[in-house]
């Protein structure tokens, strides 16, 4: 059987396909009823198309639903395109592939809960009396189709999913064949599958106001990257997420839960690259582990200036850290605390997890290292190569092996200068750490050629990943680009012009308040623009 994955092909063709945002059976506020409310007076309302659950947001939710914890969106669907978030909207397409994952990626779901007696009555709450259990169904259907769908459910939807596990629990006498086709039903329904976002027209054309579940569901995606909870969905029924002021209380008990620092991590790991290390697990773990407890510490733990980030002192590593830093060890398997001492190292850029990103042939590159400080930590456009150049191989020189000399052609002549210029520069100055974040002063298959750690950004000098830091920092170019990139996670699109007021104001008072990043994310949701939506053309 193939309900969802009918209702998700047939009701569905894409943002405005039936020329309303979206055709089919969209459980939620409609602007038909003549309600037209002022827009935001400064503006800054971002275009917003339907967004899919990327597959991290999927495994998350269906943690939260049901208990599974085996990651079934990973296992099961399409890779999402990551540039570099895996939620934008615009890069997201429904196709054939798609809708028959969802249908076996349900149908897994469903039948690992089932053969789970413990997890399989936590979700559907009551135990029924017998096959028929009129009463119990429809408790089942009420409460996840609540959670699932992140508002309550039309009392036609509560009669007609009830009836129908009701019919098939009858025929094979058996409640759980009905609590298994309705949940089947539900993990493939677009209300499910999408962050559907409808909302009541304004006075300005093509801007709608959400109403208080599609808050919630905004909300509760950007800080915590899963479906809303009961006591979101509760705000919502009593309108309480209704303001700037109320949207901002319901998120800072929110940032005191342990999903806001996975999230926090998360958008690091996309922004900065390494959210996939290419090293043994027990190295990745130790990577991840120390870059999360620094950001745990400056956001979380003790909330101070988030450029502390990038200029600490030390870090928290273990001992398998400490020998690959060459740094004491502090005894422990554990993230510690060890100062960075006269080490020449300083904050993030640091960190084995940000060095491993950007290696090619097999060792350090800089032209990549380069590009991914541009384009990644400076949000910068760099042009991409010629495409009769071949990128495929490694730059060779007939002077010398040593990888500086053969990087001489990319800046010194040809079609090529314009780029390199820009980016290979920023990585020679890193490149004394190795692509596990090693210190090193010559190259490991040419021991004769120095590494001296110089470069230099925009014509200004630096070496090391902590000339880098005081560089971005000291410039204002770190707050600027990470503001826009948490944007773009919390709206699911690159900023556009529509958009430009509302990141401008949340980087000025990111360094009005001392450049805490909670207060950004608080600013964030309480602009009276997170409250709508713009219309796509």
């Amino acid at each position: 059987m193939a309900l969802g994955s009918a209702l998700l092909a047939g009701c569905y063709q894409g943002p405005g396909a039936d020329g309303e945002g979206g055709g089919g059976d969209w459980s939620g506020t409609a602007g038909d009823d003549g309600i037209v409310e002022p827009p935001p007076s400064d503006g800054g309302v971002g275009l917003v198309g339907f967004r899919r659950l990327s597959r991290a947001e999927l495994d998350e939710t269906l943690h939260d639903l049901l208990g599974d914890q085996t990651r079934p969106g990973t296992q099961f669907l399409p890779e999402d395109v990551v540039d570099p978030f895996d939620n934008d909207y615009t890069h997201q397409a429904v196709s054939t592939v798609l809708i028959e994952s969802l249908e076996t990626m349900a149908t897994d779901v469903s039948e690992r809960l089932l053969a789970d007696p413990a997890r399989r009555d936590q979700v559907v709450g009551c135990q029924p009396s017998g096959p028929t259990d009129a009463g119990c169904m429809e408790s089942f259907v009420t409460s996840l189709g609540r959670r699932a769908l992140r508002r309550p459910l039309t009392a036609e939807q509560i009669e007609s999913w009830t009836a129908l596990g009701l019919e098939f629990a009858e025929q094979r006498s058996d409640f759980y064949e009905g609590v298994d086709t309705v949940l089947r039903l539900l993990l493939q329904h677009p209300n499910f599958i999408y962050r559907v976002e409808v909302g009541r027209p304004t006075e300005d054309a093509g801007v709608f106001r959400l109403d208080d579940y599609e808050v919630a569901t905004r909300l509760s995606y950007f800080i915590w990257g899963t479906t809303p909870s009961d006591e979101l969905l509760d705000l919502a029924d009593d309108e309480a997420l209704s303001t700037p002021e109320e949207v901002r209380a319901a998120a800072e008990w929110m940032l005191a839960d342990t999903r806001a620092l996975d999230r926090v991590d998360r958008f690091h790991a996309m922004w900065l690259g390494y959210y996939a290390l290419p090293h043994p697990p027990e190295l990745t773990t130790s990577m991840r582990d120390e870059t999360r407890s620094l950001l745990a510490d400056v956001i979380f733990d003790a909330p101070r200036s988030y450029l502390e980030v990038f200029r600490a002192a030390g870090s928290y590593i273990d001992d398998t850290l400490a020998e690959l830093y060459g740094l004491p060890s502090p005894g422990s398997d554990q993230p510690t605390w060890v100062d960075y001492g006269s080490s020449g190292r300083q904050g993030l850029l640091s960190h084995g997890s940000f060095l491993s990103v950007a290696a090619k042939f097999g060792d350090t590159s800089p032209t990549q290292r380069g590009l991914l400080v541009r384009t990644r930590l400076l949000c910068q456009q760099v042009a991409p190569p010629p495409p009769n150049v071949d990128v495929d191989n490694p730059p060779e020189s007939p002077q010398s092996d040593c990888k500086y000399d053969r990087y001489e052609a990319h800046r010194s002549e040809g079609a090529c200068f314009g780029c390199h210029e820009q980016i290979d520069p920023i990585g020679f100055g890193l490149e004394q750490y190795d692509q596990m974040g090693r210190f090193r002063t010559v190259e490991a298959e040419n021991p004769q050629c120095t590494i001296t750690g110089e470069g230099s950004i925009d014509g200004q000098a630096f070496s090391g990943p902590a000339g880098l830091s005081d560089h971005v920092i000291d410039n204002e170019l770190l707050d600027t680009c990470m503001v826009s990139q948490l944007y773009r996670l919390a709206m699911g699109h690159e900023v556009g012009e529509h958009d430009l007021r509302y990141v401008d104001d949340l980087q000025a008072s990111f360094r009005e308040q001392g450049h805490r990043f909670d207060a950004l994310v608080l600013s964030l949701v309480g602009d009276e623009a997170f409250l709508y939506r713009r219309e796509e053309g």
